[in-house]
């Protein structure tokens, strides 16, 4: 459904340049002056393009409408609080993680063969000894 107004959205878009592109400039910005050309030299078909931008404007912004609601249905509020977070989870940002149930903490745990040993701190200061 998605997709399908998708391509009606963009259907509706070169639809409508197309007939902004086709219409006469009456300000002449540019310098082109729109010519004395027999195609869209009369009223009644100025009329009829004015009318169909304004009907193709209207429906763009309707299924711009449309396909922003249609995003918002797969959008669930979330709470920061329940973040789904394991219970073992560190709650600090940048803490260690807690080992569930005892095990390793990771792939070279498991392959070592056993629990991470943390590094033990120096007993106090060390003299450097010449040898």
């Amino acid at each position: 459904m998605h997709t399908v107004v998708i391509l009606i959205h963009l259907m509706i878009v070169l639809a409508m340049v197309g007939l902004v592109l086709l219409q006469k400039s009456e300000g002449g910005g540019l310098g082109m002056g729109g010519g004395g050309g027999g195609f869209l030299s009369s009223r009644g078909t100025a009329n009829v393009l004015t009318r169909t931008t304004a009907i193709l404007a209207a429906l763009f912004f309707v299924t711009s409408l449309f396909l922003s609601i249609l995003a918002g249905f797969d959008r669930k509020p979330r709470s920061i609080l329940d973040s789904g977070t394991a219970p073992g989870a560190p709650s600090v940002p940048g803490a260690p993680a807690a080992p569930a149930g005892g095990a390793g903490g990771g792939v070279l745990d498991t392959l070592r063969g056993g629990t991470p040993q943390p590094p033990q701190p120096p007993a106090g200061p060390q003299v450097p000894r010449s040898q």
